[in-house]
């Protein structure tokens, strides 16, 4: 899905970045790191600070998850995406912000998956698909976005309903934009994630004009509040 030849600003080239050295964990980002991304957020998009620190959230959120939402929808695997096995860098000035995996993070599978028998020390063999569903809403919101959520809260005045908004779409988006690559209804694999994170009622999914299924928000990134306004094809405000 996300190739070695086709390089995705946001993400590592290989997702899963081999010479950690020139990298940083993602924990600094409840600390001196989250006001690193505001401040840069700031400066992209000219905005005001609760505006830079929603658009931070959404950029960040969607590239975030999208290993742990591929990696469910297309094989049941899970990259548990704690902040200590994800790292970040902020030397490539065309995204926000960089992501790339840790080379030991934990991967959790199913019994029946053929790599649970092999032995290898980042292999977590959970029991059935409820409890691969509750490792992947530990690691990326109990212990990784929760913290930071409220790292942002200290800062700028934002709803939590506002900001897991984006997180309802990012993760939806993430599976219809890899519709092909995803066996089974996409409407059914969205509904399973979100259901788990909590954030089911945050989205809805239409159909558009040529019949395909796209996102309705029912919270807003804030992204018509900046200089040039931008209203998102799926904003709840249109």
């Amino acid at each position: 899905m996300f190739g070695t030849s086709t390089e995705i600003p946001g993400l590592a080239p290989d997702l899963t970045v081999t010479d950690p050295s020139a990298w940083v964990t993602t924990e600094g980002l409840t600390g001196g790191h989250l006001d690193l991304l505001l401040e840069s957020a700031g400066h992209r998009w000219n905005a005001q600070p609760h505006a830079a620190a929603a658009l931070a959230w959404k950029a960040y959120t969607y590239w975030l998850a999208l290993p742990a939402v591929l990696g469910w929808a297309s094989a049941r695997r899970v990259p548990l995406l704690t902040p200590q096995h994800v790292l970040m860098h902020f030397r490539d000035p065309r995204p926000l912000i960089t992501l790339g995996l840790h080379p030991d993070i934990p991967v959790a599978v199913l019994p029946t998956d053929p790599i649970a028998l092999s032995g290898l020390p980042q292999i977590r063999v959970v029991e059935d698909e409820q409890a691969l569903l509750a490792e992947f809403r530990r690691s990326l919101l109990d212990e990784h976005l929760t913290p930071m959520l409220n790292a942002l809260h200290d800062r700028v005045r934002l709803g939590r309903r506002i900001l897991l908004g984006s997180l309802a779409s990012g993760v939806a988006y993430g599976i219809l934009r890899s519709a092909e690559a995803v066996p089974g209804s996409s409407a059914d694999q969205v509904h399973r994630l979100l259901t788990t994170l909590g954030v089911d009622d945050l989205i809805d999914l239409v159909p558009d004009r040529a019949g395909r299924l796209d996102v309705h928000r029912k919270t807003c990134c804030l992204a018509f509040t900046l200089p040039q306004p931008k209203v998102c094809r799926g904003c709840c405000i249109k």
